[in-house]
């Protein structure tokens, strides 16, 4: 084993420690680095490639740094969401760097590499349980039989653990040591990972400085934990034999299908860039070729060029049969290269966790992957074995049902392995209710495709909305020449289009990317002759389309999108009952009449439109910045509305907004209110409630403020959070804000038509739309992301003179509510776009799952004019779980060729190490500390008696689901599995634990209950009976939850259903009880309150008891494929067709 490395001699660098204890009733850990005697690393040369692993510092948070610089203490500053073009320039931003992008010359892809990096050695951090960290000098003897570090108290021989007496390796903070370290939240769970030994289980609790290092260990040590004595012969022939057998085919038949001669003599260089291409497309020619030639040079310089004929003159013949083979690539090359540019050392680390340790998947690892790992339900080796046939690119995996490296990868970055569950890309969701209860998609002045003054109109923005799925566009009609109206934005510089050519484009798209209804909002500013032409146009162009069915007087709701499906719907003003059945007044649209006033007062004065353009806009600007301070106030202009006009608007007539309670007493279901933006922004923050209540049945249309001439938009969810449905955007203009718009409206099959939170749809709830708290009736989720890499990332399309080189970083943002919105970044991974590796793990708490987005956004921090690279936006409700690959957008929407993102995505119920923090709720402490939502008293006898009824059913609740939660919780803890993982991956790790003499499990399952028990097969260690006693816990409480819930379920939606019946009467009782005024109100507010959580009570019940069906499926399923059910009758044993299972069956996280 000499080829391992040379056995080091000294002393590995100086100790370092840090003390853990907190000062008392401090908040936080105190870090103090203690340095010893330094000792001399000898002469134990480190290869380059080993000092690169080392100095990685990709994981390490800057407390990890030295104590002597300012900078490592210094916070990421927080930037802002919300500009318009996602350029950060000109802020002032923290550049974080790791060198972990810069792969070793050789990558990583196999066990050998990994335990030559290993005998090398690592620096390493060990964690012990008084919170120090020592660092030390790890490696692997020459004999690979024993872990050996230095330097060290211990006698040499001491100072190791035989790798014969290890039991798991585990990945992760999962220990519980690293739980009660005082610097567990400095330590990042990329780069921990722990070495279970002895009979004792023992652990040696390590963090590497990357997860690159880390990934090298784990894999290392579970490969000779796997093949132990066996593991040197392993390695003699540890070549991935599928890869080299098909890069082999892959040459050869590019030989022969160019008549290219003698393989041995190679391919055309072309021909073997082609190659390399057709299985990573993204990676540059240039790249490839010039790799290829740095590997003919070092053959010429081995070869030498010329050749000296013996008497001093140079054999030229000879010189160029040489200069001819350069165009020519050999075998040897070609699989080199192959591997420098379609490898993926994270992927490869991913592979073997799952293959027990082989350099392939077979049926049986592939499907624990599928179940565990990506969320698939019902999977079968039938699924298994369609994927290998589908993803397998050599024909000797395909036939032997393996699936290789490439293979792997192949899956990982097919469109299967999408971020976006496809599930959405069909309509997925109820259309059957009223169409008040959708968001819908909308677009501001269609006809516009620059700025709002002065930019061209054109057909093409109502083409290019209405194939995006917009179910709102907006008409401004004015007179125009030869008694034709026009569409325009009235006394601007834009150009007029024809109103006719406007509803053939129409009519021609409306329902092409979408069958439920369109809604045209006509600004009407002609006079009667042209209304008349108008008419006519409506009723040629759109004919049978138009809804024309009058309203039923006694209906509280709109109709639904379903039952509308391919109708137009004019939303427009309306004549009053008192017209006499002829033409009347009416008065203008909001929107135009204040365009109209801010025109007239910007040409005030002599002013014309074109000659003094800046003057115009400077005083357009001040006009609207006085109009806004009381836009409700602003006189309405009237004018002569046609009867015939009038009478197709049926479901959006154009109303006034006054206020709340005069909207609540006399608007009726089909008058909709249009707001100015900064009128509804205000009233989303003066009355959250109010508005949310408002839009709960009547449909509200809000349009940008008329400052933002340039076309800019405003964010969506300020206004979708109060329940407005229609927020018309500038779809011409990029950005954020257009990106959210476009992702959220992807959820439902890009219908146009999104269903609103249930919580802003109930007749009766408690929703505040600024909430920065958790939510009433709403489980907050634990989204874990981790960024694992990026892949092909050009710079930035506006950088200024700078190479292609690129120093990428990468934001998760989260938008919603007020309470979920924040952000985190990854470190700048430098001078590396083609495949950076980021290993970083971020958590958000969600508290209202329904409205929350996600948003990756990649950026240069090295860059020159523009530092934006790509970005991806998904609702959280489309997110597919488990490893998934991004792909990114240029800021205009278009997909960026090749670039993608490398994630892991997982959604639980709770923080890894205990219950979130419940923030703002108005909670009660038992005697043991749990939290319970308490209700709140109206002040009216009869319904507080009711309500005082629930609440010892919300306690025993409550009670049910966190004691199954936290038993859950515990389980997963001595399993050695990280918050995110299920019981299905925690089964699986315990197969590689259990292992007793002569390789007979200690536990097994029996499977012939329901509840399947856990029964110990002979002695157990202490660590195994802690396992038993903690299963037996989690089933006693799930059985609890199954067999309790529909009773208490069925109690409180009692309670709720009397509740109900007082709702209508309320402001008699209240009158009765002698409330007056605000407490009135308040009396109101509590009941709604109350409903809330009594309806998000049952609905966690329900939720509870799925979850105790599926873990007990999971369960079931992981005794069966770990090989640890218990034979009986009835119950057939899956064995997996390799031997055993080891600890590679819990991923890293």
């Amino acid at each position: 084993m000499s080829e391992f490395g040379e056995k080091r001699s000294a002393a590995g660098p100086p100790v370092a420690g840090w003390g853990g204890a907190a000062a008392s009733g401090g908040a936080g850990t105190s870090l103090e680095t203690h340095q010893e005697e330094p000792v001399s690393n000898g002469n134990c040369s480190v290869s380059h490639t080993v000092k690169r692993v080392q100095n990685e510092s990709s994981c390490e948070s800057p407390t990890w740094e030295g104590t002597g610089s300012d900078s490592a203490t210094k916070p990421i500053p927080r930037r802002s969401s919300l500009i318009k073009d996602g350029s950060r320039a000109g802020r002032e931003r923290k550049k974080t760097v790791s060198f972990s992008c810069s792969l070793s010359e050789k990558k990583i892809s196999s066990a050998a590499d990994c335990i030559h990096s290993m005998v090398e050695g690592s620096e390493l951090k060990k964690i012990r349980t008084n919170s120090r960290v020592y660092q030390r000098y790890y490696l692997l003897d020459t004999g690979l039989q024993a872990l050996c570090w230095e330097p060290s108290k211990k006698e040499s021989d001491k100072a190791r653990i035989f790798l014969a007496s290890v039991r798991e390796v585990r990945t992760g903070r999962n220990t519980e040591t690293f739980r009660t370290s005082g610097v567990y939240e400095q330590i990042s769970e990329d780069c921990a990972f722990s070495i279970i030994y002895g009979e004792m289980y023992e652990s040696l609790d390590l963090v590497a400085n990357s997860a690159e290092v880390a990934n090298i260990w784990v894999t290392g040590l579970r490969y000779l934990m796997q093949y132990g004595k066996h593991a040197v012969d392993m390695l003699a022939s540890s070549q991935d034999s599928l890869r080299l057998c098909w890069l082999e085919q892959l040459f050869s038949s590019a030989a022969d299908s160019h008549s290219q001669g003698n393989v041995e003599e190679g391919i055309h260089l072309q021909s073997a860039v082609g190659l390399i291409q057709s299985v990573n497309p993204g990676v540059s020619s240039g790249k490839v070729e010039q790799r290829f030639k740095e590997l003919q040079r070092l053959r010429e310089r081995m070869c030498g060029l010329t050749i000296d004929n013996g008497s001093g003159v140079k054999d030229h013949t000879e010189n160029k049969k040489a200069t001819g083979k350069n165009e020519r690539v050999t075998k040897p090359e070609f699989i080199e290269v192959f591997h420098d540019f379609c490898t993926r050392p994270e992927i490869y680390f991913l592979l073997v966790q799952f293959s027990s340790n082989k350099e392939f998947l077979d049926t049986q690892d592939l499907m624990r992957f599928l179940e565990a790992e990506q969320g698939m339900a019902q999977v079968s080796e039938e699924t298994s074995l369609k994927l290998i046939q589908s993803h397998e690119p050599s024909k000797k995996g395909r036939e032997q049902r393996y699936l290789s490296l490439d293979g792997f990868t192949s899956y990982l970055t097919s469109a299967e392995c999408h971020l976006f569950d496809r599930e959405h890309d069909t309509v997925c969701q109820d259309m059957s209710q009223p169409l008040s209860h959708y968001y819908i998609s909308s677009s501001h002045n269609t006809y516009l495709i620059e700025d709002q003054f002065k930019g061209p109109s054109d057909i093409s923005g109502y083409i290019r909305a209405l194939k995006m799925g917009c179910r709102c566009v907006e008409v401004d009609v004015w007179d125009g020449p030869d008694d034709e109206p026009v569409v325009c934005a009235g006394p601007t510089l834009s150009p007029p289009l024809s109103l006719r050519c406007v509803l053939e484009a129409i009519g021609r798209f409306a329902f092409v990317a979408s069958e439920y209804p369109l809604i045209i909002c006509i600004e009407n500013h002609c006079s009667l002759l042209q209304q008349k032409v108008m008419y006519q146009h409506l009723v040629r162009i759109l004919g049978e389309r138009l809804y024309t069915d009058p309203p039923d007087e006694r209906d509280s709701y709109l109709p639904s999108p379903h039952a509308l499906r391919h109708r137009i719907l004019i939303k427009g003003k309306k004549l009053g009952p008192g017209s006499d059945g002829g033409d009347g007044g009416v008065s203008e649209e909001d929107e135009g009449a204040e365009m109209c006033q801010r025109m007239k007062a910007a040409n005030s004065g002599g002013t014309g439109l074109v000659g003094n353009e800046k003057d115009m806009s400077q005083k357009s600007l001040l006009s609207t910045a006085i109009n806004q301070s009381n836009p409700p106030h602003l006189p309405p202009k009237q004018f002569q509305l046609l009867k015939e006009l009038s009478d197709l608007v049926i479901l959006c007539h154009s109303v006034r907004f006054t206020d709340f309670t005069t909207s609540s007493k006399s608007q009726k279901p089909w008058e909709m209110c249009s707001f100015h933006e900064s009128l509804a922004l205000r009233l989303a923050s003066e009355s959250p409630g109010d508005f949310v209540n408002h839009n709960k049945h009547f449909l509200s249309r809000v349009f940008p403020k008329p400052m933002r001439v340039d076309s800019s938009n405003m964010n969506p969810q300020d206004l979708w959070k109060c329940g407005c449905q229609i927020v018309s955007m500038n779809f011409q203009t990029a950005g954020l804000m257009m990106d959210l718009n476009t992702a959220w409206f992807r959820q439902n099959g890009n219908c146009g038509y999104v269903l609103r939170p249930a919580i802003m749809r109930q007749e009766v709830s408690y929703f505040s739309a600024d909430t920065r708290d958790t939510v009433p009736g709403v489980s907050p989720q634990l989204l874990h992301v981790k960024v694992i890499s990026g892949q092909n990332l050009p710079k930035p399309r506006g950088s200024g003179a700078k190479g292609d080189v690129v120093d990428p970083y990468v934001y998760v943002e989260i938008h919603g509510i007020p309470a979920d919105c924040t952000e985190r970044r990854t470190r700048t991974v430098t001078q590396n776009g083609d495949n950076p590796i980021f290993d970083e793990s971020f958590e958000f708490q969600i508290n209202l799952p329904e409205l929350a987005m996600v948003r990756f956004v990649v950026l240069d921090d090295d860059f020159i004019g523009d530092e934006f690279i790509g970005q991806y936006t998904i609702p959280l409700e489309c997110l597919q779980p488990g490893y998934r690959h991004v792909p990114l957008q240029f800021l205009t929407g278009e997909e960026l060729p090749h670039a993608k993102l490398f994630v892991h995505v997982a959604l639980t119920n709770r923080r890894g190490g205990g219950k979130p923090h419940k923030r703002g709720l108005s909670v009660r402490k038992a005697r043991k500390g749990r939290d319970y939502t308490a209700l709140r008293d109206l002040g009216i006898r009869a319904v507080d008696e009711v309500f005082k009824m629930a609440a010892p059913l919300l306690r025993e609740a409550t009670d049910l689901r966190e004691n199954m939660q936290n038993s859950v919780a515990v389980f997963r803890e001595l399993c050695g599995v990280s918050a995110v993982g299920n019981l299905m991956r925690c089964v699986l790790a315990l197969s590689s634990r259990v292992s007793g003499p002569e390789g007979m499990p200690l536990l097994l399952f029996d499977l012939r209950d329901y509840y399947p028990t856990l029964e110990p097969q002979g002695p157990l260690p202490d660590v195994l009976r802690r396992v038993v006693s903690t299963y037996e816990m989690m089933v006693q409480a799930s059985r609890a939850v199954n067999e309790l819930s529909d009773g208490i379920y069925d109690r409180i939606l009692h309670i709720q259903t009397t509740a109900m019946e007082f709702h209508e009467k309320l402001d008699n009782l209240a009158a009765k009880e002698g409330l007056k005024g605000r407490k009135v109100s308040r009396a109101l507010e509590s009941f709604s309150w109350n409903i809330t959580i009594l309806k998000g009570q049952t609905d966690l019940l329900q939720h509870a008891k799925a979850e105790v069906q599926e873990n007990i499926k999971q369960v079931r399923d992981a005794a069966l494929t770990g090989n640890l059910a218990k034979e009986s009758l009835g119950v057939r044993r899956v064995r997996s067709q390799t031997r055993g299972q080891s600890q590679d069956d819990t991923p890293i996280i």
